[in-house]
C-alpha cells in the first residue's frame, strides 16, 4: 500500500512557522482519566511549567483537571499566557443501540470546547468497555455503523466550528494497522497522528506521516521503546505497566523515526498543532523544577531543532 490517502480540503500552505504549534498535554505530566494511574499533579502547577518551556498551548486532560466552566477555562489558561488545543473524547460509535446517548456527551463536550476556545475534537472510538485492555474487531455491520457514526459527529463539530480528529488509540477499534488503514480507506474523517499509539497497533509512523499528511488534524509525539510496546500490543504488559517502565521516551531518545514524521508531515503542508505527549506515571509530587517537566524540555527541544531544519530547506 503506496498510495496516498487524499482529504477533503487542500492543506493550508505557506504559513509562518512559530513556536506556538507546538503545544502540551497533561498526560506528560502524569495526568490522566484512567484510575489509579499515580499522583495527579495539580493544574496550577502543570500549565506553570509548561508556560515556562515555552508552550503556547496545553490540550485539556481529563474533566476536573480544568474547571468545569469554559470561560473558567480561558480565564485559567490565560493566567500562564496558554489557549486550549482541544481534549480527548471517548465515544461508541460502532453500536447503534447507544449512538445516540454517546452523541448527546459528544455534543456537550464539544459546546464545551467551543466556548473555551478550543479547535479540535480529539475523538477515540472506544469500545464501550470501561478497560483499555479489551481488543475489538468490527465485522461489517460494525464498520458501517462506525462511518455513520463518524459522520454524525462531525455534522456536531462543524456546528460548533471544530475539526475532527479520530485518534486511533490502543484498546479502541482503531487500534491496528489494519484497522487504521480501512478507516483512512472508509471515510474522511481527520486523524491524529499519534506516534506512540501507531508503534503499539503495529503501524510504522513514518509511513502514516507520508501517506496521509493532508487527513491529519493533530499530531501527538512520543518516541518510543519499541520492545515495551510490542509487549504491550500482545497483551503481555498493561498500558500503564509499561508507562511506568519508560515505554514512552522523549524525542530522539526511542526507537520512532520522529524527524522523518515531522518531515513528511511539513512536506505535506499540516498547518496544525504538535502536542508534545509522552504518557508518564508520576508517583509522587516532583521537587519544584524536577519531574516530568525535564523530559517535556528535552523533546520540546528536539522537535523545534527538527521544525528549525525544515523551515531552512
Amino acid at each position: 500500500m503506496s498510495e496516498e490517502i487524499g482529504r477533503r480540503q487542500p492543506p493550508d500552505g505557506g504559513r509562518e512557522r512559530t513556536k506556538n504549534l507546538v503545544a502540551g498535554a497533561p498526560v506528560s505530566w502524569g495526568v490522566i482519566e484512567i484510575p489509579d494511574w499515580g499522583y495527579q499533579m495539580p493544574a496550577g502547577r502543570v500549565l506553570e511549567e509548561a508556560a515556562s518551556l515555552g508552550l503556547e498551548a496545553m490540550e485539556a486532560g481529563p474533566e476536573g483537571f480544568l474547571p468545569d466552566d469554559p470561560a473558567e477555562v480561558r480565564a485559567k489558561l490565560a493566567e500562564h499566557g496558554l489557549r486550549l488545543v482541544g481534549g480527548f473524547v471517548p465515544a461508541v460509535l460502532h453500536r447503534p443501540e447507544v449512538l445516540e446517548e454517546e452523541l448527546s456527551f459528544v455534543e456537550r463536550r464539544a459546546r464545551f470546547f467551543e466556548a473555551a476556545g478550543a479547535g479540535v475534537i480529539v475523538l477515540a472510538a472506544s469500545t464501550g468497555s470501561e478497560s483499555y485492555e479489551e481488543v475489538v474487531e468490527l465485522d461489517e455491520g460494525g464498520w458501517r455503523a462506525l462511518f455513520e457514526g463518524l459522520s454524525r459527529v462531525e455534522e456536531i463539530a462543524e456546528r460548533h466550528g471544530l475539526a475532527v480528529a479520530l485518534h486511533p488509540h490502543y484498546g479502541t477499534v482503531i487500534e491496528t494497522d489494519e484497522a487504521l488503514w480501512r478507516f483512512l480507506g472508509g471515510s474522511e474523517t481527520g486523524l491524529c497522528l499519534d506516534t506512540g499509539h501507531l508503534v503499539i497497533g503495529g503501524s510504522d509512523p513514518v509511513e502514516v506521516a507520508r501517506r496521509s499528511a493532508r487527513r491529519v488534524e493533530l499530531v501527538h509525539l512520543k518516541d518510543v521503546d519499541r520492545s515495551l510496546a510490542e509487549r504491550v500490543a500482545n497483551r503481555e504488559l498493561s498500558f500503564k505497566e509499561a508507562a511506568g517502565r519508560g515505554m514512552f521516551r522523549p524525542l530522539g531518545e526511542g526507537d520512532v523515526d520522529v524527524a522523518g514524521v515531522v518531515r513528511h508531515l511539513e512536506e505535506g503542508g499540516y498547518p496544525g498543532w504538535y502536542v508534545l505527549e509522552q504518557d508518564t506515571v508520576v508517583d509522587c509530587e516532583p521537587e519544584v523544577g524536577d519531574g516530568p517537566i525535564e523530559n517535556v524540555r528535552k523533546s520540546l527541544s528536539y522537535l523545534q531543532g527538527e521544525l528549525e531544519k525544515e523551515a531552512g530547506k
